[in-house]
């Protein structure tokens, strides 16, 4: 964060004769998906466009991987929590009319009310980026956040990065399908690669490396990983763990692995802010996650030429290579074990899935078409 704006300018329609204002309203600008993937698109495109972040939640940690060059300020959220429904909507609608943003994009259902705000009359143009849902929903929508959504963002441009969340959006939240664009994520084939150097994680001990880069929160199901584990510890298979990430789960976590016997097998090694290096340390990757889209960490894993074990949530199947499928489990314990366990056992295995990973992510997922797709949107074309 670098080019840091006055925030008072930033907003100011009359105070500026630059490049067009984004706003983004973000639950969250915690290290997350979606939060990366904007920090990247800014950091690709400069001074393109000038970035207003507002961060509902006051955390704003994605910001230091906002580099040089790139015209950002970062929004206080405003004062809220005490308002009824209604007067929130009107607040939020008096504040987009004050600040008058060229473009308004938001972000998952933590930031709904900003996109009903919006869908009176007399609006912004509006991109909404829809990446998947929390614990509440991973098994089924909630009948009133679908009517919700079918209201706000019918005048809006969505923004969704797998074949699934396409198929709700068309059929159950029933947006017009001329508003719906599917822009897959992608990585960053030059960062994640197999070769380079790799990061000392401090594990002693024997076996192969899994690891994990999540962030430690419900839906990612690190307990199921860690339970896992354990089974594979009682029959006998060797291992050792590392859980790349932050996040209020963390204590928890740690007190599971030492009533799971695992200490001294797993380690947590907490935030990264460049996790390249983690990957090269590890022999195998994992996702326990119970609920996903189409997640960063696999494209990363697969980037840096590792063989993935995965809970078969949203297009997972349809990113890995046809090799790596047989080590998609079920969102089960038992079933995540033994979908680990040939690659415990196979070091030729390991490295015949890796390559191949890496040959899909090269083809299917290099970043730079997702960054076009998402500029030409933000530049109005297309949108």
């Amino acid at each position: 964060m670098d080019m840091p704006l006055d925030t008072t300018a930033a907003l100011s329609r009359g105070a500026r004769s630059g490049p067009p204002m984004v706003l983004h309203v973000f639950p969250s600008f915690a290290v997350g998906g979606a939060q990366v993937r904007f920090a990247a698109l800014a950091n690709r495109f400069q001074a393109r466009w000038r970035h207003a972040v507002l961060a509902l939640d006051s955390d704003e940690a994605c910001a230091e991987r906002i580099g040089p060059g790139v015209p950002l300020a970062m929004i206080p959220p405003p004062e809220l929590g005490g308002l009824a429904m209604a007067r929130r909507i009107w607040r939020i609608r008096a504040l987009l009319r004050e600040w008058q943003p060229d473009v308004l994009v938001t972000g998952n259902w933590g930031s709904m009310e900003w996109a009903v705000a919006n869908a009176l009359p007399a609006g912004v143009r509006h991109l909404h980026t829809e990446d998947g849902f929390g614990p509440e929903e991973a098994e089924a929508q909630l009948r009133r956040r679908v009517l919700a959504r079918r209201w706000a963002l019918r005048n809006s441009t969505v923004i969704l990065p797998s074949t699934r969340l396409l198929r709700l959006a068309r059929e159950e939240w029933r947006l017009p399908g001329d508003a719906l664009r599917y822009i897959p994520n992608g990585v960053d084939i030059a960062r994640f690669r197999p070769d380079g150097p790799a990061a000392a994680l401090g594990l002693p001990g024997e076996g192969p490396l899994i690891g994990t880069v999540a962030a430690l929160r419900p839906e990612k199901a690190l307990d199921r990983l860690l339970r896992a584990c354990a089974i594979l510890r009682q029959t006998g298979s060797a291992f050792r763990l590392a859980v790349v990430g932050e996040g209020p789960e963390r204590g928890a976590l740690e007190r599971l692995a030492v009533e799971l016997g695992l200490q001294g097998r797993v380690h947590f090694a907490g935030a990264m802010p460049d996790p390249a290096s983690a990957y090269r340390a590890f022999d195998i990757f994992a996702l326990s996650s119970s609920t996903e889209q189409m997640p960063f960490a696999v494209l990363e894993a697969m980037a840096s030429g590792l063989p993935v074990t995965a809970t078969d949530v949203g297009d997972v199947r349809a990113m890995l290579a046809p090799e790596n499928l047989p080590h998609v489990s079920a969102l089960d314990d038992v079933a995540f074990a033994a979908a680990l366990r040939p690659l415990l056992e196979g070091r030729d295995r390991r490295r015949t899935l890796g390559q191949a990973n890496h040959a899909k992510a090269l083809r299917d997922f290099d970043q730079e078409a997702m960054f076009q797709a998402y500029a030409a949107l933000i530049d109005g074309g297309g949108a």
